[in-house]
C-alpha cells in the first residue's frame, strides 16, 4: 500500500452499493512522467487538464464521483451529480477530470474552495462557479457492460458515440483526442490559453490498466520566469541558505511574494551565502509578503530575511495560479543582465494578474 493510502474497506464505506461491473473505490489508470511527447505510431494524444481526476459512476437513480485516491467527491460537486443523473442512459462509468472554467480559463484555486465541510457554501459555489466534467474514457457502456479489456481506440470510439447520443448538459464536455502529432501541435496554443498544463499520451491498442502507469505518459508544460529575490530563509540548522523567496512587481509597482526556490546542491548553498547575505536589511517585499507559520512549519522555518531587491534569477515552474507558483520552482541561473523592475507579472500567462 502506498504511503498515506486508505484501506479499501474504509474507502468503500463512503460509497453506497451500486449495480455495476466496476464499483468504487476503483483505481484509475495513471501516467508516468516523461520529458518528451512520444512521436512513434500507436499513441493517442490528449490535453492534460488542470483539475481533479474523477471516475463518474451511474446506475439508475444513483450517481457517484470518486477521486483518484478513492475518496467520494459527490458532495463537493452537486451540480455534476445532477448532470450525470439527467443523462438519458441508465448505466455507465466515465473517466475524466473535474475542472472549473470561466472567461475561457481554468481556475484550479476555485476547485480547492469546494473541499469545504459547509454544505451551504458548497451550494453557493456550485451556483457561482459551476464545475464541469471533461470526459476522456468510457469504462462501462450504457447497458452496463465493462469495456476495460477493449483497446483504447475502441473505448474512444464508444465514448464519442456515447457523448453524441446522451450528453445534454454543458456540465459534461468531451475532451479532445488525436493520433496525429501535427494536429496536437495546432491545438496546443488554444489549449494553453485555456490553462491546460501539458499533454497526456496513451497507447491506442492498450486495455484500461487500472492502477498502473504502463500505458499512459504525461508531459508537463514547464515554463520559466525571471524573478526578484526579495528575501531568503536559512536552513533548519541556520548554517546555510535553505530557500530563496521570489517576487514579481505588480501593476502598482509593489513587489509581491510569489513563491520560492530551494533546488540547490550543497556546494551551491555555500556560494549562496556570499551572494545574498551582503544584501540583508533591504525593503524586501513591498506588496504581498510571505505569510506566517503554518501548522507544518517550525518557528525557525517560518522566519525570513528581507533583502535589497537587486538579485534576479531565472526559475522553472510548472503552474502559476492565484498569484503564486503552485509548487516550489527549480533554480536555473542568475540574470545579472535583467533589471529587477523588468520582473513583472506580464511575463507570465494571461491569468497571472496582479492588482
Amino acid at each position: 500500500m502506498r504511503e498515506g493510502a486508505v484501506p479499501a474497506k474504509a474507502l468503500a464505506a463512503g460509497f453506497p452499493p451500486i449495480a455495476l461491473p466496476i464499483r468504487p473505490p476503483f483505481p484509475p489508470m495513471e501516467a508516468r512522467s516523461v520529458k518528451e511527447i512520444p512521436s512513434a505510431a500507436g499513441w493517442q494524444y490528449e490535453p492534460k487538464w488542470d483539475g481533479f481526476r474523477c471516475l463518474a459512476f451511474r446506475s439508475g437513480k444513483t450517481a457517484l464521483l470518486q477521486s483518484k485516491s478513492g475518496q467520494p467527491l459527490g458532495r463537493y460537486f452537486p451540480e455534476l451529480i445532477e448532470a450525470l443523473l439527467e443523462l438519458p442512459v441508465p448505466k455507465f462509468v466515465l473517466d475524466g477530470e473535474i475542472v472549473i472554467e470561466h472567461e475561457g480559463r481554468l481556475h484550479f484555486d476555485e476547485l480547492l474552495q469546494r473541499i469545504h465541510p459547509a454544505a451551504s457554501r458548497i451550494r453557493r459555489l456550485a451556483q457561482e462557479t459551476p464545475a464541469k466534467l471533461m470526459i476522456f474514457d468510457l469504462l462501462v457502456d450504457g447497458v452496463g457492460k465493462s469495456l476495460l479489456l477493449q483497446p483504447l481506440v475502441e473505448r474512444r470510439r464508444r465514448l464519442e458515440e456515447f457523448y453524441r447520443k446522451f450528453a445534454r448538459s454543458t456540465a459534461i464536455e468531451l475532451s479532445p483526442a488525436t493520433t496525429n502529432l501535427s494536429q496536437l501541435g495546432r491545438w496546443m496554443p488554444r489549449l494553453v490559453a485555456r490553462g491546460c498544463d501539458g499533454v497526456v499520451a496513451k497507447l491506442a491498442d492498450s486495455a484500461y490498466r487500472s492502477g498502473e502507469r504502463s500505458a499512459m505518459v504525461k508531459i508537463k508544460r514547464l515554463r520559466t520566469a525571471d524573478c526578484v529575490v526579495g528575501g531568503f530563509r536559512y536552513g533548519s540548522k541556520g548554517h546555510h541558505i535553505g530557500s530563496l523567496l521570489l517576487g514579481l512587481y505588480n501593476s502598482a509597482g509593489k513587489l509581491d511574494h510569489v513563491g520560492f526556490t530551494a533546488s540547490f546542491r550543497a556546494e551551491q548553498r555555500t556560494e549562496l551565502k556570499k551572494i545574498v547575505e551582503p544584501l540583508r536589511g533591504g525593503t524586501g517585499f513591498t506588496g504581498g509578503a510571505p505569510g506566517g507559520p503554518s501548522r507544518w512549519a517550525s518557528e525557525r522555518s517560518a522566519e525570513w530575511v528581507p533583502l535589497k531587491p537587486e538579485l534576479v534569477c531565472e526559475v522553472q515552474y510548472d503552474h502559476f495560479s492565484g498569484g503564486r507558483f503552485r509548487h516550489g520552482t527549480k533554480f536555473l541561473r542568475w540574470r545579472p543582465d535583467k533589471a529587477p523592475r523588468q520582473c513583472t507579472f506580464q511575463q507570465l500567462e494571461p491569468s497571472a494578474k496582479a492588482a
